[in-house]
């Protein structure tokens, strides 16, 4: 080991300039912020949706209707996707709400309406939360049963 071949151990040099740490860094002064305003004071955060003084979006944009904090939402499937797991083999002729979460046609929390597009051939009961006119008529045209949870 000499003097010429003594350099710094791995990591322990800046790849990058610090900046405000004087004037022969060349970063000093403005420390890169420009000068004045908000943002080259310390301590700035800009507000989430800030346009610069500009009216914001969201409160340019005006409030309509109204929103029911106790909306209960349903998923729909219709006859059509219960005659396709039929079809599939995927079910007997009993479905209930389990038998759609295990088909993937629903997730485990979700409340089932069944709707009547489609057209059913097969004798079904059928288990679920809420039922149309028309998904009930053609359940029972052929046999079937419609039981409400």
């Amino acid at each position: 080991m000499e003097l010429s071949n003594l350099k710094p151990a791995k990591g322990s040099t800046h790849s990058e300039k610090r900046i405000g740490r004087g004037e022969g860094s060349g970063h000093g002064g403005t420390s890169t912020r420009g000068h004045k305003g908000a943002k080259s004071r310390s301590g700035y955060s800009r507000k989430i949706g800030f346009e610069g003084g500009q009216m914001p979006l969201q409160r340019r944009v005006p409030k309509f209707g109204f929103t029911s904090p106790n909306r209960v939402e349903f998923k729909g499937i219709n006859i059509d996707a219960l005659q396709q797991l039929v079809d599939e083999k995927r079910v007997k002729d009993t479905i209930t709400h389990e038998d759609l979460v295990n088909n993937g046609l629903i997730s485990k929390k979700d409340l089932v309406k069944i709707l009547g597009r489609g057209e059913l051939t097969a004798k079904l009961n059928v288990t679920a939360h809420k039922f149309s006119k028309t998904a009930v008529a053609a359940i029972e045209a052929k046999g079937g049963t419609v039981t409400t949870l």
